[in-house]
């Protein structure tokens, strides 16, 4: 991620491929020839011949193994290959993009593929061919949505209300991001959690509010601010924001809100519920539990080591980051640090802040009961964690934890080994997880 602690490694990519395109043309069709040959290549099984054609950071991010095995996953979700319908080409300087239209068995998906000046490629996705669809348990004639505006002045975020129809008032979730600039529906390539999170509690009677998060729609004042800010301007404040402004709304049981927070959200729980009184109840879905700078040396160890090897440019790297992850437990460390020396380039006041905090300890004192959720296949927030939280809550009778081991950190169901790539796959929340929310907040005891 950006700004402040960043997914590591291929989803990085996909953050610039998730740039809006300015303008569409024709395009080279040397290009669309590589791009046609490079899709026919993993119809064939030939990712070793294919990627021959990525820059050095594709190469580093995707390896031929974990590009068949994206291949694979494909055809697992939508059927087998069977052919290119059409492409095109978009230009976003210095990028050209050609979309490729391939025809699975069961959908068509979209390919974008993206080259730099040198011909190579240097940035790749799939998507399902047309706009987002919607999750099968989603019924869109069992609510609308609005747009919202939460907080005032300066830091105003749009948002979207999904509310059930008929008679409210209705309970309500309140959804809080991850790290990183996001948007309202949590937006990782082709997926968005949260929109399916949003439709889908909305369709079973539960009103949903989600919104960009700071670092997404002010990117530029934050950046501004970067060396000041800390997980309460990233997160915390803008949580409270949204809950005072549906605590407000008439057609929203004050009584039943409940803020679910995922991966990041999720670890700042515990100081979302101590800035807002009016929290029924509180989700953790893939909330982390260890600190940060431990989390971020441990999935950069993962993803170094997928292949079965670690290089020595990659031990290097992993050397270096050991540094700063040491820094930023050291006793010694104050503001005067400079972002360089330390993990991400995240700020030492943001290290500070959170330094000795600990959420399921945290969450042990908390009056508001908790619904913890984590999928066994996450390798971002893993099984760990959840054991934290199953050991720090154990003498809560309030406390529901729950695992599903097919589900990543998306809590999208997949396979095996759990890869970065697994992340451009198009898919949706699981139903399970949406209908286990639905349970638990409609059986919610109100304030």
């Amino acid at each position: 991620m950006s700004l402040f602690f960043r997914m590591i490694g291929f989803l990085a990519i996909c953050c610039l491929l998730m740039l809006p395109v300015q303008g569409a043309e024709q395009g080279s069709a040397g290009r669309i020839e590589q791009a046609r040959t490079f899709i026919e290549q993993l119809d064939r099984g030939e990712a070793v011949q294919a990627v021959q054609e990525f820059d050095a950071v594709m190469a580093k991010a995707l390896s031929a193994e974990r590009l068949q095995a994206l291949w694979v996953a494909l055809e697992q979700q939508h059927g087998a290959f069977q052919k290119i319908l059409s492409t095109r080409v978009e230009t976003k300087a210095p990028y050209e993009i050609v979309l490729v239209s391939c025809q699975f068995e069961k959908n068509r998906v979209m390919a974008r593929v993206v080259y730099a000046k040198d011909n190579l490629i240097s940035g790749l996705f799939f998507k399902p061919d047309g706009e987002y669809q919607r999750p099968g348990y989603v019924d869109p004639r069992k609510f609308t949505e609005e747009p919202v505006v939460i907080g005032k002045g300066l830091w105003e975020l749009p948002g979207t209300l999904s509310l059930p129809v008929g008679e409210g008032p209705f309970p309500a979730v309140i959804l809080v991001h991850g790290s990183g600039p996001q948007d309202r529906n949590e937006t990782v390539g082709p997926n968005q959690p949260f929109k399916d999170l949003a439709q889908g509690l909305a369709s079973r009677g539960i009103a949903v509010l989600r919104y960009d998060k700071r670092t997404y729609h002010h990117r530029l004042k934050m950046a501004l601010l970067s060396q000041r800010i800390k997980v309460r301007e990233e997160t915390v404040e803008d949580a409270a924001l949204a809950v005072q402004r549906l605590a407000g709304d008439p057609r929203i049981d004050p009584q039943r809100i409940v803020v679910l927070g995922h991966s990041l959200g999720g670890y700042l729980l515990p100081r979302i519920a101590a800035e807002s009184k009016d929290v029924a109840g509180l989700i953790s879905l893939a909330g982390s539990v260890r600190p940060l700078e431990d989390l971020i040396l441990d999935q950069t160890r993962y993803l170094v080591q997928l292949d079965g090897k670690v290089t020595s440019e990659e031990q290097a790297q992993l050397d270096a980051l050991a540094v700063q992850v040491e820094r930023v437990r050291s006793t010694e460390l104050n503001e005067s640090v400079s972002a360089v020396d330390l993990p991400l380039g995240v700020s030492a006041s943001y290290w500070l802040d959170l330094r000795g905090y600990q959420p399921a300890q945290a969450a042990r004192t908390l009056s508001q009961p908790l619904l913890i959720l984590q999928g066994e296949r996450d390798y971002q927030v893993t099984m760990e964690d959840f054991r934290l939280w199953k050991e720090a809550l154990a003498e809560r009778e309030d406390v529901r934890l729950r695992s599903y081991p097919g589900l990543n950190h998306l809590l999208m169901v997949g396979e095996g080994k759990s890869l970065p790539a697994e992340y451009l796959v198009p898919g949706h929340v699981s139903e399970k997880v949406i209908q286990d929310i639905t349970d638990w907040v409609k059986a919610l005891r109100p304030l």
